[in-house]
């Protein structure tokens, strides 16, 4: 009886401590306009198409675009530039892009996922990067 006691026990620590472990990541908005603005939006002034503010979409076309993953008009992936390699590429002369080095990719994608809904036409507070 103990002993069915003491494995009752320690499978459930063992459950609590995997729902602990298994939280998913709260996106930082804050973090992902920071690079979005520094990045995304330095890049975008400077080509052709011009700046591209949060509020030009909404946040299912955000999504969608974020979901498939596809830059300029299917040339690029999204992921590319903010991978940890384009990061080290521009950190030179890019000081977000060198303060979020040693950001996992995931974590800072879903950051400017986060900033792109929140300012997103339909958004908590349709954002310009003006």
């Amino acid at each position: 009886m103990t002993h069915t006691k003491t494995l009752t026990a320690v499978a459930l620590f063992a459950l609590m401590g995997a729902s602990f472990t298994a939280q998913a990541y709260d996106a930082d908005w804050k973090r992902g306009r920071v690079y979005y603005r520094s990045v995304c939006t330095s890049c975008h002034t400077a080509a052709p198409i011009g700046s591209i503010n949060p509020s030009t979409k909404t946040k299912a076309e955000w999504s969608t675009y974020l979901l498939l993953d596809k830059h300029a008009k299917g040339k690029d992936a999204v992921s590319k530039y903010v991978g940890k390699p384009y990061r080290a590429s521009i950190k030179a002369t890019n000081k977000a892009a060198e303060k979020f080095a040693e950001t996992p990719d995931a974590e800072l994608l879903d950051d400017i996922k986060a900033f792109l809904l929140k300012g997103a036409k339909d958004g908590d507070s349709p954002a310009t990067c003006s």
